[in-house]
């Protein structure tokens, strides 16, 4: 078993690390993680016909979301920019943005992450604010976006793999996470309201990328490939967290997940969650994984996808996110494990 656990602790080493230091190795994050799973699950001698079963069925769900959504999208998307158009002629602009920021984050748990975050993207654009103005508001519009896809397994990775590794139903995540993810969007929501939001001079607007077939169909393969990898490597880093994780206090698991500021939440999940955890544990876990995940570009999908679309910089997302992240793990330290 030591053996098992050193070669275990040296993958998720270099699972941690190399997407960090290497471009090229972040820019096929799929295709990487695939084959460190394959390594994780033969050192952990898990690799058996069940593993393998798993790994190719638990993505269909929310590869198939991803799809479907991605066509819907496409299709809607002239429907989208003209619903927007004529609400800013009946309705506040503040007013008007926290409220599709809410209903979006709440949302995203149906048409999934990157649906939403696709969407954000596009009302982000339409509405022509000036850089400093948008890039707080996208920073705000993911922290909610992240909270709320994480409600359903059809919602974002993370979800996905939380509740194939826990064995629970549809809706485990929504009765867990949601009497605090969901006053947390509409809290996020609010703070929106508040923000400065200054229109750019004219010519200056931002077009978003028109949504392509061959898009859709890449996005969810890519999610596909994803989720299976991370599915391998959650059965393989198994002996870890039963040796080092699951004994540890709520409280201390909710502050060590801020590491998620920098690592991808999805791959953190399949490393940590285990079904030998209580609830509190589970709860402290992806709380803790879910806000530090909208602290910086790196530690989100939606984070992502926006950042690299609308040009926002690592420095710029961090002055905005760093703070908010920090308040939000507070309040909810002292919601969760306070009162």
């Amino acid at each position: 078993m030591d053996a098992v656990i050193i070669a275990d602790l040296l993958i998720l080493l270099v699972v941690l690390i190399l997407p960090l230091v290497s471009h090229l190795v972040e820019q096929n994050l799929e295709a990487f993680l695939f084959v460190m799973g394959l390594a994780a699950a033969l050192a952990a001698r898990v690799l058996d016909g069940h593993l393998i079963r798993d790994a190719l069925t638990h993505p269909i769900p929310i590869t198939l979301a991803v799809f479907i959504s991605g066509l819907l999208f496409k299709w809607l998307r002239g429907y989208i920019s003209d619903g927007l158009v004529r609400l800013r002629t009946v309705m506040p602009m503040r007013v008007l943005v926290a409220v599709l920021i809410t209903v979006l984050a709440l949302v995203s748990s149906v048409i999934t992450v990157i649906i939403a975050s696709l969407v954000l993207i596009e009302l982000i654009s339409a509405m022509q604010f000036r850089e400093e103005d948008e890039s707080r508001l996208v920073v705000i519009a993911c922290m909610a976006i992240g909270l709320g896809a994480a409600l359903t397994p059809i919602g974002e990775p993370l979800s996905t793999i939380a509740t194939a590794k826990l064995g629970e139903d549809f809706w485990f995540l929504m009765r867990l996470l949601g009497p605090w993810v969901i006053p947390g969007i509409v809290l996020l929501g609010v703070w929106v309201s508040f923000q400065p939001l200054r229109y750019r001079g004219a010519g200056l607007a931002q077009e978003a990328a028109e949504e392509t077939y061959r898009g859709a169909v890449g996005r969810a393969l890519r999610v596909y490939l994803f989720v299976m990898a991370l599915t391998l490597l959650g059965e393989g880093f198994k002996p870890i967290i039963d040796r080092f994780v699951i004994h540890l206090d709520a409280r201390l698991l909710y502050w060590i997940n801020m590491v998620s500021a920098i690592l991808d939440n999805a791959t953190l999940t399949a490393a940590e969650v285990s079904p030998q955890m209580t609830h509190l544990q589970v709860r402290a876990v992806l709380m803790g994984l879910l806000i530090s995940g909208g602290m910086l570009i790196p530690g989100n999908i939606p984070n992502i996808i926006a950042a690299n679309k609308l040009k926002i910089r690592s420095r710029t997302w961090a002055r905005v996110g760093i703070p908010l992240g920090l308040v939000l793990m507070g309040l909810y330290f002292v919601v969760l494990f306070l009162m």
